[in-house]
């Protein structure tokens, strides 16, 4: 679905997330993140927003990521941290090749600042989207949820993964 530069990744994965909203939502009933996933929250001026999102942390899952995928949710996505999966953070450049759904694709800064988004990018496209500057964590949503929720670049993102696997 996308490639780092000089090293191609195909990067695409979905999300069964169901977490997120905004603060007026209500809270959920546990804290304990599943297996494999990721709890995100995004502070923007408009407010928290939350998503349950899959991990793609090693090599494989991030060349994999959310390929094939359809049936994205609402508030669901794929966290690929660390970005890349061995080394210092760097420019990265990704694709949506063999990605049937618009996604937002979201440039995560090693201080976890809001670098670049690519908003709804166009699915199946070889196209590459560039993160511009060097990054070390890519977050991909469902793509319009930047917009939907007024997300821009500087927002901070912090999140807090499963402990087991």
């Amino acid at each position: 679905m996308r490639r780092q530069l000089l090293t191609v990744f195909a990067f695409a994965g979905f999300a069964t997330a169901l977490g997120g909203c905004r603060d007026n939502a209500p809270a959920a009933a546990s804290t304990e993140v599943a297996p494999g996933m990721v709890a995100v929250t995004i502070s923007s001026g408009t407010g928290q927003h939350r998503f349950l999102v899959e991990s793609a942390a090693s090599e494989e899952e991030q060349r994999r990521g959310l390929m094939f995928r359809t049936d994205i949710p609402e508030n669901g996505g794929m966290l690929f941290a660390p970005y890349p999966p061995q080394g210092a953070p760097r420019e990265a450049s990704f694709w949506m090749k063999d990605t049937p759904t618009p996604l937002d694709i979201i440039f995560i800064r090693p201080d976890q600042t809001i670098a670049r988004i690519a908003e709804n990018t166009i699915p199946q496209s070889e196209i590459p989207v560039a993160s511009g500057e060097p990054v070390s964590a890519v977050l991909e949503l469902r793509g319009g949820r930047s917009v939907d929720l007024g997300i821009k670049e500087g927002d901070r993102i912090s999140w807090t993964a499963s402990s087991r696997r």
